[in-house]
């Protein structure tokens, strides 16, 4: 049974109007609410409360969404905490930024309390579901889910814990085109469909990442991805 009950969720955003939309709609749905006015103040209660998940809007007095974003998560003690962003529409360079630094979702505005809710919830069932504890490996690449760690040519990489699902997922699906939808779906948590350059973001970042490791991703022209099977 699902439950949000102890959950604790830093709102950091400037809008009074905003915040209290947020924060009436989350309590309702049984979170605790913390909030900050702005991305110093953000990035300290992140730091001294080490809430469950952070909703961060990107236009902030002091300091930016996405210095924010980026600091929480390169710092050992903040980086597993999901962070939603809040976006307006022609943010659309900073949105693709902010999810490479490793920000779990964004949201543009105006948006649905619902939508809202629903997606929190999604992204906090993955960062809470145990992974199998099946080793994987493909070409160079080891996946050992159970120390949440992924090797090439026995050396760690660091990645972030959607870009570990979504490796994950497709070396389980070795060989197989998995859609942007389904990938969506079941790395993202999502039921219905959304931007799909999402799914496009997270892999570009994570064949950065491999390095020359990369090409075991194949990209499958207006459907999705797969991993080679040899």
């Amino acid at each position: 049974m699902e439950t949000t009950l102890g959950k604790t969720i830093l709102i950091i955003e400037d809008e009074q109007d905003v915040v209290d939309l947020l924060a009436l709609n989350l309590r309702k749905a049984g979170f605790a609410i913390l909030t900050a006015a702005d991305g110093a103040a953000g990035l300290e209660k992140a730091r001294s409360e080490k809430p469950d998940f952070i909703i961060l809007d990107l236009m902030l007095p002091k300091l930016p969404g996405l210095e924010v974003c980026k600091i929480l998560k390169t710092d050992l003690q903040t980086r597993r905490i999901p962070i939603m962003m809040l976006t307006a529409k022609a943010e659309e360079i900073d949105r693709i930024v902010g999810l490479e630094f490793g920000a779990d979702d964004y949201v543009p505005k105006p948006f649905s309390p619902r939508e809202v809710i629903l997606r929190v919830k999604a992204i906090m069932r993955r960062s809470e579901a145990k992974p199998d504890d099946e080793r994987l490996t493909a070409g160079p690449i080891t996946i050992d889910p159970e120390r949440h760690e992924v090797l090439i040519h026995g050396r760690r990489v660091n990645l972030t814990s959607l870009e570990f699902k979504l490796l994950r997922t497709l070396m389980q699906r070795r060989g197989r085109v998995q859609s942007r939808d389904r990938l969506l779906n079941e790395v993202w948590g999502y039921e219905s469909v959304i931007d799909t350059r999402t799914v496009d973001t997270h892999v570009r970042r994570l064949r950065k990442k491999l390095g020359k490791a990369a090409g075991i991703i194949e990209s499958v022209r207006g459907f999705g991805y797969r991993l080679k099977e040899n």
